[in-house]
């Protein structure tokens, strides 16, 4: 990796752990991937960016569609006013009267959710009465997280025959289990999530007696099923990009977004202390797939706390306190929920920062 393109020559007005962010990066990651789509739908999942400013290139850059994981996340589209946004969630208790106020604040965009549970359909019949809820059915094709399986889902279909409010406007599926870097494996395991999903799709377009959308994919498989036709494709990580995917060498992103850590120790000869504790990246990988450093070499994470990393070089004589280090976290979309706000890099300046704001569980409703 490059680290010329990270440069920052205002860095030392940035204060430490920091997110970076590239915004002429992004934007051809984003054209990429529109070109991935081709004539299909592209529905990218703002779990990853959470801030109006990434929505709002890829608005500038044609796409309407969306997709979310939380309410604070799809209230931040309806304020951006995208046009259509799907809850990649099934809301159940307070979530459904957030969903409504929401739906009702931003009468601009369209609001679907996922189901999975007959019961949940009652419920949020129930609690819908006297207006239309737009749904997706959520198949389960080998997650295993949510979802109903395919050989299961005709009684969830024909549950929502008896309820007019609750409209069935697709199938969903997520295959996040599917992430093999060997591009030959991993189509055909994508080719499996497919067809569970076509399966489901088939039995509720004869039940429902009309034509079904279908989004489909993260972002490992997200070029696979880019190559059938009408299917909407709901990559997430492709704006910022992580070392993670750095790996897989058919995906033809760049890494948009670069932590920023200072040494604020040294212990030995082998031994010194950054600020970028669990508080600042990603902690959920083992210690050795939580960052990696750009601007230094041989370098071994020995251990990790809330606001420390205390790693190993060869020789801390040629380290100072206060040097900047540069850093790509294995998972950004984590990471990037521990910041309220990430530092916009534009011509090699820090210019201004962008709010974070879906970071937050809650914006209004």
């Amino acid at each position: 990796m490059n680290l010329n393109k990270y440069e920052i020559y205002n860095i030392n007005e940035i204060s430490t752990p920091a997110l970076a962010v590239y915004p002429s990066i992004i934007k051809l990651n984003i054209k990429k991937a529109i070109d991935i789509a081709g004539g299909n739908i592209l529905r990218p999942h703002i779990k990853t960016c959470k801030t109006p400013q990434v929505v709002q290139l890829m608005m500038d850059a044609g796409i309407t569609h969306f997709k979310c994981a939380t309410i604070a996340e799809a209230e931040l589209l309806g304020m951006q006013k995208v046009k259509d946004v799907l809850l990649a969630y099934q809301p159940v208790g307070i979530n459904l009267l957030r969903l409504k106020n929401i739906m009702a604040a931003y009468p601009g965009t369209t609001f679907s959710c996922l189901i999975d549970n007959i019961n949940a359909v009652n419920k949020m019949a129930a609690f819908f009465d006297g207006m239309e809820i737009n749904t997706f059915i959520d198949v389960n094709t080998g997650m295993d997280r949510s979802g109903v399986s395919a050989d299961n889902a005709r009684a969830l279909i024909e549950s929502c025959i008896f309820y007019r409010n609750v409209v069935v406007k697709g199938i969903h599926a997520y295959d996040g289990n599917i992430y093999d870097r060997n591009l030959n494996v991993r189509s055909q395991q994508a080719d499996e999530a497919y067809h569970k999903a076509v399966k489901v799709k088939m039995i509720a377009e004869v039940v429902f007696g009309r034509e079904l959308d279908l989004v489909i994919g993260g972002t490992p498989t997200f070029p696979i099923h880019a190559q059938r036709k009408n299917v909407q494709c709901s990559p997430g990580t492709f704006v910022f990009w992580d070392k993670g995917y750095t790996e897989f060498s058919d995906l033809p992103f760049t890494v948009a977004a670069v932590l920023l850590t200072r040494v604020i120790s040294i212990v030995d000869g082998n031994l010194l202390c950054l600020d970028i504790g669990h508080k600042a990246v990603a902690s959920e990988n083992p210690l050795h797939q939580r960052l990696h450093f750009l601007n230094i070499e041989d370098v071994v994470l020995i251990s990790h706390s809330e606001e420390h990393l205390v790693v190993s070089v060869l020789d801390t004589a040629k380290h100072n306190i206060g040097d900047i280090w540069f850093a790509v976290p294995y998972h950004i979309c984590p990471t990037v929920a521990l910041y309220n706000e990430v530092e916009v890099i534009e011509a090699g300046y820090r210019t201004k920062q962008w709010n974070v704001s879906a970071r937050n569980r809650k914006i209004n409703f």
